[in-house]
């Protein structure tokens, strides 16, 4: 893949973008509901350490706030970025910037997880060494929890309830992400 540019740290940057902004000069939006705990900012910033800039930081030509990006912001500086990759979007009005931003946020919660096919992936296309698994996004521990959560194909692990007497799925939640795995 053709590297399209490089910050002033020398992270590569892979992602189509309009201009390399100083940092100082990216403005996040003071209103944006997310917020971003210190554990994910580091494992953005290494994932874009390690694998480069995938996606810029979108910038509204209108209020020339952030609207997609902030985590990505707080990586760049936890990094020690200088410049980082802005794409430039116009909005029609401070309505349709605000859902964007929300948007953004919000669309990905949404989606589900198919936990046989993310382990297949991991084991068939990630697991061969050549880089760390956390570049995934999950912890070594959800990691661990995950792939050895499947023994053999088509057994299921039971824990019996002790209320009930009844044998239900064992069910671990990531602490991390909320993510309910069945096993």
């Amino acid at each position: 893949m053709e590297v399209k540019g490089v910050t002033a740290a020398g992270t590569n940057i892979y992602c189509a973008f309009d201009q390399l902004v100083p940092i100082g000069e990216v403005k996040p939006n003071p209103e944006n509901p997310n917020t971003h705990p210190d554990e994910q900012v580091e494992m953005l910033a290494n994932i874009i350490a390690g694998q480069g800039w995938r996606t810029p930081i979108t910038v509204s030509n209108r209020s020339g706030l952030i609207v997609r990006g902030h985590a990505r912001l707080l990586a760049a500086e936890y990094n020690g970025e200088t410049d980082v990759p802005v794409d430039y979007q116009n909005y029609e009005s401070q309505a349709s910037e605000y859902a964007d931003l929300i948007a953004d946020n919000r669309i990905a919660e949404l989606a589900d997880m198919d936990n046989t096919m993310l382990k297949d992936m991991i084991e068939n296309y990630i697991d061969t060494g050549e880089l760390d698994l956390e570049m995934t996004g999950f912890k070594t521990e959800h990691l661990e929890a995950l792939m050895t959560q499947f023994h053999e194909p088509g057994a299921e692990f039971f824990e019996e309830d002790p209320n009930s007497g009844d044998n239900q799925p064992k069910v671990i939640t990531c602490p991390e992400c909320g993510h309910v795995f069945e096993q």
